[in-house]
């Protein structure tokens, strides 16, 4: 399983959209934002989020946690096809649900119970190990524009600063030489997600050769733990 990373905005359901018409040999599967995003009772649990970070963050992230657990659990005995999903517990940790923690959102027991279940989940092989990761990188006033440009309801009260952050942990967590806490031993690919992949043809196909290429190699092979590709 391969597992496309990036900021919110950066592309990644687009992309895997893309993907999945241009390389239909790879099963893609779509975070389920539709479940945090659905108005059930009033407003939805990401819009309760941006409103009052403080008193849903710890409920959210754990929430998103269950969802994508049950997901991608769901594809440890599935299609022997290559996996592509989007997002994974590994960016909900140290990512999303640690900023809320450093930004005193989540307190100490949140944070403590929280990752005790990331833990096991982890550790007891209740996820399923990723082969790689694709991090669709774009600066912040990239994502942010396309957050703007998108204008979904739940996202309307994002800030620029909560994008910096996010792209801050996402750094952190695939690119920082130091970072010793993600212990899959999974390579990451890094692709340039600033253009305007989309509607742009020649720089689509540049991406998704690199993405093939990248799985193509063995796990097991010499090649570097970061494999960084400016378009």
């Amino acid at each position: 399983m391969y597992l496309i990373e990036g900021n919110i905005g950066a592309g990644k359901s687009t992309f895997l959209q893309l993907i999945a018409k241009h390389l239909p040999h790879l099963q893609v599967v779509f975070e389920p934002v539709n479940v945090w995003q659905t108005a059930d009772h009033g407003k939805s649990l990401l819009q309760n989020f941006y409103t009052d970070t403080k008193r849903w963050a710890y409920t959210m992230e754990s929430f998103t946690l269950i969802n994508r657990t049950f997901e991608n659990s769901k594809l440890k005995t599935g299609s022997s096809n290559t996996v592509v999903a989007e997002r994974s517990i590994y960016s909900g940790y140290y990512c999303f649900a640690k900023n809320s923690y450093l930004n005193g959102f989540m307190d100490k027991l949140e944070w403590a119970i929280y990752e005790k279940w990331f833990c096991f989940l982890t550790s007891h092989h209740q996820y399923p190990q990723p082969t790689g990761f694709i991090y669709l990188r774009t600066t912040p006033s990239t994502a942010y524009d396309r957050i703007i440009k998108r204008s979904r309801s739940a996202e309307n009260l994002i800030s620029f600063d909560y994008v910096g952050q996010i792209h801050a942990r996402h750094e952190e967590l695939l690119l920082s030489k130091n970072n010793t806490e993600l212990h899959t031993g999974a390579p990451v690919l890094v692709l340039d997600a600033n253009c305007d992949f989309e509607n742009n043809p020649q720089e689509l196909q540049k991406m998704l050769n690199l993405i093939q290429a990248f799985i193509s190699a063995s796990p097991n092979s010499q090649s570097p733990d970061c494999l960084e590709q400016i378009l």
